[in-house]
């Protein structure tokens, strides 16, 4: 190529021109097939326009025919059926109006039909009144009134005429389509003929002065194929070397990466030890601490007794107390059976009843006596018994209070070994994390030995392709330029 346009510029240019005269060939064929499509529009509405004026005209037939069935038979079936035609009749009209609302002469021709339809359904309803009022002689008088057949006359002329105009317009239609695919087909011959002889002359003028730029090429390909095979030599001897030494490294790694393997496993050993002696340290701490627990509930409950048992040396001495009024009481009560006794030795026969009844009282004191001399033994003895347990649960309470700050001793050690424990679980479990990121460093580290080992066997490989890719080339130029002296097409 030489320094003012390149090959791809030049074949761009010329097919820029073909596709410029083929955007011109397809904007024409554009514009011949909307204009097509715009008169088989047309083409449809103008059918349409024919069919609604032919089917209104039929609806208004067949609103005439119910009417004289009606004037005839008077059923009231053939009534409706009138009334169903006389609707139809003004809603096609209707229709008619709207598909011509684009044609100004059609619109003068329905604005001049729609009354005349108007006045003869009025023809049609006063037959039909004349037909109730007065009956079917007086209906059939006024059916054949020449004022209807003037309206029947008109209204056929009308409907003809919109028939008429709408045929013609059909036509020139047709005419016109026809006339457009003519010139569309022409000028798609013509320029599919223009844009294959530009083709052809592009071709041409871009193959000689291909020939002259491959010639002028071709001594510098081959002396910059000869330098790239020398250089793709050495590149590859270098990429050999150094695929050899990303081997030995691959290798040095991936027994660094066995070794931090077992670094971290042996750390989450650790791991795992720690965090069991730790689980067992604070379940011990939670033991005692419930013994300690369970101590200071013996504590309190000795305390207690203690108290009750000095509550019940008072009760006691309050029963003493009670006794001694008792006795006394028993005493005073035996004095009182005596003198009781000597007044009934002195009352004589009548006083024998109240002396026997002296006699029981000094006997039921003589008991009490007793049993408050009984009751009074019993207490001493609950009274010694209390004396003697209030200093043995002394003694307890005493031990116990020994045994709970005891107990406080082992549970702050107890805490204090929890807690190194715990210090040493957190040591070991940071441990097994930097383990554990030296084995992802290593590993990453690693990949990246691998995918340079891969990468300095694909530069070999791909240095070898150079070299090999380099001979061909310097093959390749040869052969072009033998191909190009041997052709005089391109000489």
């Amino acid at each position: 190529m030489n320094g003012r346009t390149t090959v791809g510029m030049r074949i761009a240019g010329g097919f820029a021109l073909a596709l410029a005269l083929l955007v011109v060939v397809g904007v024409v064929a554009y514009r011949s097939a909307d204009t097509l499509a715009d008169d088989f529009a047309r083409d449809n509405e103008a059918h349409d326009v024919v069919e609604a004026i032919e089917r209104m005209a039929s609806q208004m037939e067949g609103a005439v025919a119910a009417e004289r069935e009606f004037l005839l038979t008077g059923k009231e079936d053939a009534l409706g059926r009138h009334r169903e035609a006389v609707s139809a009749t003004r809603e096609g009209l209707t229709r008619v109006e709207r598909l011509v609302a684009s044609q100004p002469a059609q619109q003068q021709r329905l604005a001049a039909l729609r009354p005349l339809v108007e006045a003869r359904l009025a023809e049609l309803a006063k037959a039909i009144d004349v037909r109730r009022e007065k009956g079917v002689a007086a209906a059939l008088e006024a059916v054949g009134a020449s004022e209807e057949r003037r309206l029947d006359d008109d209204i056929r002329r009308h409907v003809v005429a919109i028939e008429h105009d709408a045929e013609e317009h059909i036509k020139a239609l047709q005419a016109d389509a026809e006339e457009t695919v003519t010139a569309e087909k022409r000028t798609i011959v013509i320029g599919t003929v223009a844009a294959f002889a530009l083709a052809l002359g592009v071709g041409a003028w871009v193959t000689r002065s291909l020939a002259r730029d491959v010639k002028s090429s071709i001594q510098g390909v081959r002396g910059t194929s000869t330098e790239l095979q020398a250089q793709a030599a050495q590149q590859a001897t270098s990429a050999k070397e150094q695929s050899t030494a990303m081997t030995e490294i691959s290798t040095t790694t991936k027994e660094l990466l066995a070794t931090t393997k077992q670094i971290e496993e042996s750390a989450r050993r650790v791991n795992r030890i720690a965090e069991d002696t730790t689980g067992a340290a604070g379940k011990g701490r939670g033991v005692v601490e419930q013994a300690q627990t369970s101590i200071d509930r013996i504590k309190r409950q000795v305390d207690l007794v203690v108290t009750h048992m000095l509550e019940l040396g008072k009760r006691s001495q309050q029963i003493g107390g009670i006794l001694e009024i008792i006795n006394e009481l028993a005493e005073q009560t035996n004095i009182l059976s005596i003198n009781a006794t000597i007044e009934a030795a002195g009352a004589g026969e009548a006083g024998k009843r109240f002396a026997v009844v002296a006699d029981e009282i000094r006997k039921l004191a003589d008991r009490v006596a007793g049993a408050s001399k009984e009751v009074r033994g019993l207490v001493e003895e609950i009274r010694a018994a209390a004396n003697a347990t209030v200093m043995a649960t002394e003694d307890g309470s005493k031990a116990v209070e020994a045994g709970t700050r005891q107990f406080g001793e082992v549970v702050a050690t107890f805490r204090q070994i929890s807690e190194r424990v715990s210090a040493t679980t957190e040591a070991s479990k940071e441990i097994e994390i930097s383990a554990r990121q030296q084995t992802t460093a290593v590993e990453q580290v690693n990949v990246a030995v691998a995918d340079v080992a891969v990468t300095a066997k694909e530069t070999e490989a791909a240095s070898r392709q150079t070299l090999e890719a380099s001979a061909q080339l310097v093959e390749l130029s040869r052969a072009l330029e033998r191909l190009v002296q041997s052709d005089g097409r391109l000489s």
